[in-house]
């Protein structure tokens, strides 16, 4: 990892666009223990419902591990690069899995999500287009 990817994980991304508030969200939940979830879940580990939500999308996070699928279900494009990342937020840790951006990513490397209206095609599958939301967030690296 090189000095330019060790950059504070608050760093805020600024990149939101207006379309970006009205759409899908990316939000972590904060339980009374301090610790946090994503996905929100209605009670935490100890039994305790989320005191505090946070916008991950204001967060960069790390690569912990990812993995690049060269077979893909209909309307998922090939090669389809998965990662782990992990945001660290007030001495606390989350993580989420999503899609990167690109195949040029190594461990430790640092991300920030960007919106995308369509993370797979709609009219491919079995699925009716109308029947779920398509939209959602990519990891891409910050150079």
């Amino acid at each position: 990892m090189t000095d330019e990817n060790t950059a504070d994980s608050n760093t805020t991304t600024g990149t939101n666009t207006a379309e970006e508030e009205n759409q899908s969200e990316l939000t972590a939940v904060r339980y009374a223990d301090g610790t946090l979830g994503y996905p929100a879940h209605t009670l935490g580990s100890d039994g305790n419902p989320p005191v505090d939500t946070i916008d991950l999308r204001e967060y960069t996070a790390e690569i912990i591990t990812w993995t690049k699928a060269t077979a893909t279900p209909p309307g998922v494009r090939e090669p389809n690069t998965l990662a782990i990342v992990e945001f660290e937020i007030d001495d606390e840790s989350v993580r989420a899995i999503g899609q990167v951006t690109t195949t040029e990513i190594t461990i430790g490397d640092r991300v920030e999500p960007v919106y995308v209206s369509e993370l797979r095609d709609p009219t491919a599958g079995i699925r009716e287009p109308d029947s779920q939301a398509w939209d959602g967030y990519r990891f891409k690296p910050i150079k």
